[in-house]
């Protein structure tokens, strides 16, 4: 594993990892007189896309916490239909990641984050007209028509972070750039598994609640409209050399090994996240926990996880131990996975919950930056917006399996012990998640960017000893 320090010498191999890249015929050796910097405005462009992911999950989940008063509210007798309110934008979710990944290919960060914001705009408002309709009885048609597109726009921003950060920030920060933008997503979710019981006491509550939404998510996406589009001048050789056009990506892609055991690790666990914060009242209110103990515990899921992945992305920035982390993390969360099947008792007893769902939001949070970051260390010099694009299509479209697997499992609401429980979909769960604890002993270390960035500046300061430079000189990127 590469450490980031200065003085660290650089072995054989990692010289040789970047004279395979300058010998590629698509030309990636970099001109010694390229000019770097970083630009402020970085973190403005960050923010918005950090505001259209959280905006993106808040609309995804709206309905999860309150399943049930959704159900009484459109006259069903079970939650099943609401659930598609969820899996209707999962297995959307590959459609407009494709779309996606072209537009950002060819188009651009902010041409990507304005076709989101469009996406959102209009399906929260077709919301508001789904569940007023009918003298404010509701019309399901329109809703699921609403999320449609709301599943459309959401991989116009959810895929964006790793181009952004490869596009605006050095090696030393590209994991915490990624963690805040791609992290914001499941705070929206979190926001909403709160706000949502606290809207909606009663089915009647429920148009106003997904108005005052669609006002918020509107207001939100206006800063859109004047993001930069690209810094004048990138911030480090890894971020100046050529990417692979988008055909040759894929090929490259589907060749490589390393990739694909990113590509099950990634698409199980997200996929699984997904349909446990899509599931969670309803895997907890048979034990006669409220919506607000689900709400709660959905949030805790959350919040520990933003917590600590906010301590863990600044480190690995600054070590990239992305290797070892992974093979840390990807064992916890299987375990977490089993531990669910035994927290929910009808004792009502919250510690549990709370603390298997704190432990599994930390592994599961810091994981999402590391891997989106990690595949691109492995790929390099492939476009980070093709990467990206298939890690999260395959999660979500998983996670949407995954639901209507765990429904299919969950017990009716006359048969288990008790009655309705999800036991069956959790055991699962586990299962699968279990079976991914071996994938990461697969992966080798190289970080072929951070290597091309280390071998820039070594070659820089070996400059600075014939030209009487100082070394500091050399090496300091200005900001602007």
């Amino acid at each position: 594993m590469l450490s980031n320090s200065s003085t660290k010498p650089i072995s054989q191999e990692e010289f040789q990892i970047i004279d395979a890249l300058a010998a590629q015929p698509d030309n990636t050796q970099l001109s010694n007189t390229q000019q770097y910097r970083s630009y402020r405005r970085r973190w403005y462009g960050l923010a918005v896309l950090m505001l259209l992911n959280f905006m993106a999950s808040w609309d995804w989940l709206t309905f999860a916490p309150i399943s049930s008063d959704a159900a009484s509210f459109f006259g069903f007798q079970s939650e099943s239909p609401i659930n598609w309110l969820s899996t209707v934008i999962l297995f959307t979710y590959p459609i407009g990641s494709l779309a996606s990944a072209v537009v950002l290919n060819r188009r651009g960060v902010k041409a990507s984050m304005l076709s989101a914001a469009i996406f959102l705009i209009v399906g929260n408002w077709i919301r508001v007209a789904g569940v007023r309709a009918n003298d404010r009885k509701g019309s399901f048609g329109t809703l699921i028509f609403g999320q449609i597109l709301i599943g459309l726009g959401q991989p116009f921003a959810l895929n964006a972070p790793s181009f952004y950060s490869d596009m605006w920030f050095t090696s030393q920060f590209r994991v915490s750039a990624n963690a805040l933008a791609s992290l914001s997503n499941p705070l929206g979710g979190a926001i909403g598994q709160l706000v949502s019981p606290a809207f909606v006491t009663k089915p009647e509550d429920i148009p106003d609640m997904v108005l005052w939404v669609s006002i918020i998510a509107t207001i939100i996406c206006i800063p859109t409209l004047i993001v930069p589009a690209r810094p004048p001048l990138p911030p480090c050789p890894s971020s100046a050399a050529p990417k692979l056009p988008l055909m040759k990506s894929i090929k490259r892609l589907v060749t490589d090994q390393q990739f694909w055991i990113i590509f099950a690790v990634f698409s199980v666990l997200v996929g699984f996240f997904n349909s446990f914060s899509s599931l969670i009242n309803q895997v907890m209110e048979p034990y006669g926990y409220t919506s607000d103990d689900a709400g709660i515990d959905g949030a805790v899921l959350i919040v520990a996880g933003l917590v600590f992945s906010a301590i863990m992305s600044p480190i690995l920035d600054r070590t990239h131990y992305f290797l070892l982390a992974l093979r840390t993390q990807v064992p916890i969360i299987a375990v977490c996975y089993i531990c669910l099947i035994f927290t929910q008792t009808e004792s009502r007893q919250l510690a549990g919950p709370y603390v298997v769902s704190g432990v599994l939001g930390a592994a599961s949070f810091s994981l999402l930056p590391l891997a989106l970051e990690f595949v691109q260390e492995q790929v390099f010099p492939v476009s980070p917006e093709l990467t990206s694009s298939i890690l999260w299509a395959s999660g979500n479209v998983l996670g949407g399996i995954f639901i209507v697997i765990m429904d299919a499992l969950k017990y009716s609401a006359t048969v288990g012990s008790p009655p309705g429980n999800m036991r069956r979909s959790l055991i699962f769960q586990a299962v699968i998640a279990s079976l991914t604890i071996p994938f990461p002993f697969f992966l080798k270390p190289r970080n072929k960017r951070v290597v091309l960035d280390m071998q820039s500046r070594h070659a820089e300061r070996e400059v600075d000893s014939d030209t009487g430079t100082s070394e500091e000189q050399t090496l300091q990127i200005r900001t602007v």
